[in-house]
This record gives structure tokens, sequence and C-alpha cells, in this order.
């Protein structure tokens, strides 16, 4: 991961120290691919059938997105587990436990999942839906690279305020989050076993 050279913006109030964030995010290899709304499941699809990974969690914005999306991925013979706030509670908690027992590789779900819960296996994070705010994005991301295990994290942007969005993750985190390359090397984001 670059550090980003230019020097903090200093009107952004800093939400995590420098170094606590070096430490967090160190052997994450973040990217961003810039795509339309329309163009985001080919996208995604593309990119699952193409990328070697663990297990991986892929967020949404909503419920009900999450449920679209977890539907259009097993349509496509990609099976996945959803997660999100309007399921009870037990329910919840039985997915993530077939999550984190490896019984499903893939996880959708809403951002409930990126502040409570630990997936060691993760290695891969995708915003398929941009985060709020930095903050969230830092919740989300740092599953796939906990302190300085190797992870990808790649953020679909679709309009201007993700854009600003992604603007204020790399101010606040001081990190520099490059287009997504048309390869990527596997040992970027899976350890050597």
């Amino acid at each position: 991961m670059k550090q980003n050279d230019k020097n903090h913006n200093e009107s952004n109030q800093k939400i995590y120290s420098e170094d606590e964030t070096k430490l967090i995010l160190h052997g994450l290899r973040q990217y961003y691919v810039k795509l339309n709304e329309y163009e985001k499941n080919a996208k995604l699809i593309g990119l699952l059938n193409k990328i070697k990974f663990n297990q991986m969690i892929i967020f949404v914005e909503s419920g009900r997105r999450c449920k679209a999306l977890s539907k259009l991925l097993t349509e496509q013979n990609i099976s996945t587990v959803e997660i999100h706030r309007r399921m009870p509670k037990e329910e919840r908690l039985q997915r993530c436990k077939e999550f984190k027992e490896f019984k499903k590789r893939i996880l959708v779900a809403t951002d409930l999942i990126g502040f409570h819960m630990d997936f060691a296996a993760v290695n891969i994070v995708f915003n398929y839906d941009m985060s709020e705010d930095a903050d969230t994005y830092l919740h989300r991301v740092i599953g796939a690279g906990r302190f300085g295990t190797k992870g990808l994290a790649v953020t679909f942007v679709a309009d201007e305020s993700e854009t600003e969005i992604l603007n204020e993750v790399q101010s606040l985190l001081k990190v520099q989050i490059s287009e997504m390359p048309d390869e990527i090397d596997v040992t970027t984001h899976i350890e050597n076993r």
C-alpha cells in the first residue's frame, strides 16, 4: 500500500492516529473501480470469477440490496450467505456461524457486520455500495487486513458523492487508493501457507 505523500488536511477531523491507521491497514491493498450503477453486477461477477480468495464480505447499503445481490449471485452459481438488520437476531447469528465455519465463502452484508464481527479467514472486502463515511469504510475493510495480514479491499465508485467519500477516506486515513488494475497478483492478498 502506498502512503499518501501529500500533507494531511488539518481542517478534517482525524478519526485515528497515523500510527493506529498504519497498523490496522498494513498489508491491505486498496483499489477503487469507477463505473455506473448499472454496471456493478456484471463487474462484480467478473471479478468473483477471476480473483482468488479465502473468504470475502461484500458490503451493500440496505437489507433490500443485500437480498437482491445475494439472489443474483446464487442464480449465477455463486454461493453466498446474506446478513442484514431486517433478519431476526437468531437467524443472523446462525448465518454468521455458517460463514465463520467456512460453510460459505462469500458473505453479502450491510454495515451491521462491519462493526460487530470478526472473521479470521476473510481476505477480500468489496464495497459494492460506498460507505457513508471514512469511519464506516475503515470498519468494513479492517476485516480483510487485520494487523499485518494480507488483504484486498475493492470499492465501487458510481457517482460524484461516492468520489467525495473516497477522497475523504484517503485524506483522513492517509492512504492512497489506486484504480484497480486489470490483473492482481494473488500474493498481495493471500498469505503463503
